[in-house]
């Protein structure tokens, strides 16, 4: 079993809250977290109809057979437990007296924000991340455009390579028990996005939401049209704004917000769609082979993703919120990424290419050259494999993430 980086947050959340949420997309790992780290705690699937049924009927009944620390998975499914779980918390005071686990984001915190608001610590457990593949520490992000710290264990792996990763995608089944991905993503397809996803917002026409998601893997990396999305699937406007919501809400998608000075302007101006998990991405895109990814018109933006979506991982597993945007000017200009770390923030620029550019630099050098960024921390990652320092900007490959 390859070790999860966010179990030293777990156990950390554990000596502070009564009750610890670990949210997720399904097959992400969290039962294996909890049932891995957590050996001493009694455990209950709220999967099993019978367990469902009595913990629905009589919630006081089922709770009380639990005289030990308890983890109740995929607790979304019976909301009628909140209650009675912050009147217990409240009298017994016991910290880690209770985990909950489950697969829609939007339903826990729904029940969590009316029940357990300041008793409860939520964690986000995601695919794996590229450090837990290679069994590394990950990288200091706020190190990101600075020399890095050369070691036995940021080499590249001579088994993993780029393309061969970005198509297996991060989820735990595909890497621990070897499934094939063609299979496996064929299968979480059908029983995810098409069977949960589509209950969640109550969807009644498969064909169409399946087109929809297609649509939005096509625009992949690409600013969210809604009007033009909702156009190309035969949705309404509104409709569509409701499954991107969902879509977010089951870890199928991230949104990526423009960077502003001005916090308010980052939450109304249209953010970036990108996909959580490049492996789904590309099943979604029809790309099988790696030689298919190699020459692919999206290569491009699927290596962006894969970039981003590993950072986002990283600022996850500590427990934190991931400080991530994009910057786009009225003429063009654009960064991949916006690190927002505090007081300036790191630039960074994003190329599928094993071979550097001059042109790579134009956009960071520019962002430079604005009034208030002379100070920013600037880094380029790239699909190549060496480590330099160039003018000011910091040079990473990809496998160093």
């Amino acid at each position: 079993m390859i070790p999860r980086l966010i179990a030293g947050h777990l156990k950390r959340a554990i000596a502070h809250f009564p009750v610890i949420t670990i949210t997720g997309p399904r097959q992400s790992g969290k039962t294996t977290l909890v049932r891995g780290e957590l050996d001493n705690y009694d455990y209950v699937s709220l999967e099993n109809p019978d367990q469902r049924e009595f913990a629905m009927n009589d919630p006081l009944g089922f709770l009380s057979r639990f005289k030990r620390k308890v983890i109740f998975d995929e607790v979304q499914k019976v909301p009628e437990l909140f209650s009675y779980i912050q009147t217990i918390v409240d009298e017994s005071k016991i910290n880690g007296q209770f985990i909950l686990t489950g697969s829609h984001n939007f339903l826990l915190l729904q029940s969590i924000t009316q029940s357990l608001a300041g008793r409860c610590s939520v964690l986000r457990l995601l695919p794996f991340s590229l450090a837990e593949i290679l069994r590394r520490k990950p990288l200091d992000v706020s190190r990101l455009a600075g020399e890095p710290k050369h070691n036995k264990n940021n080499k590249k792996s001579q088994k993993q390579t780029l393309t061969d990763l970005m198509l297996k995608g991060f989820y735990p089944p595909i890497h621990d028990k070897n499934i094939p991905p063609d299979l496996w993503l064929e299968s979480y397809y059908q029983t995810y996005i098409e069977r949960d996803v589509r209950s969640l917002v109550n969807i009644g026409d498969i064909e169409t939401f399946g087109r929809f998601v297609r649509l939005c893997a096509g625009r992949n990396g690409q600013i969210v049209n809604l009007s033009s999305l909702a156009s190309d699937c035969g949705v309404t406007h509104t409709t569509a704004k409701r499954w991107i919501s969902s879509l977010e809400a089951s870890f199928i998608i991230f949104l990526l917000r423009p960077y502003y000075r001005n916090f308010g302007k980052r939450l109304i101006k249209s953010p970036k769609l990108y996909f959580l998990d490049s492996g789904l991405l590309c099943f979604l895109l029809g790309i099988r082979s790696s030689d298919e990814l190699t020459t692919h018109s999206m290569r491009g933006s699927i290596f962006e993703g894969f970039v981003i979506a590993d950072i986002y991982k990283n600022f996850s597993n500590r427990g934190v919120i991931a400080p991530l945007y994009f910057w786009r000017d009225v003429s063009g200009h654009e960064i991949d990424l916006i690190i927002d770390m505090g007081g300036n923030p790191i630039a960074a620029e994003i190329k599928s290419a094993m071979t550097i550019a001059d042109d790579f630099f134009d956009n960071l050098y520019y962002w430079r050259s604005l009034k208030g960024n002379k100070a920013s921390s600037l880094t380029l990652v790239y699909g190549g494999e060496e480590t330099y320092r160039r003018r000011g900007v910091m040079v990473y490959p990809w496998y160093m993430l």
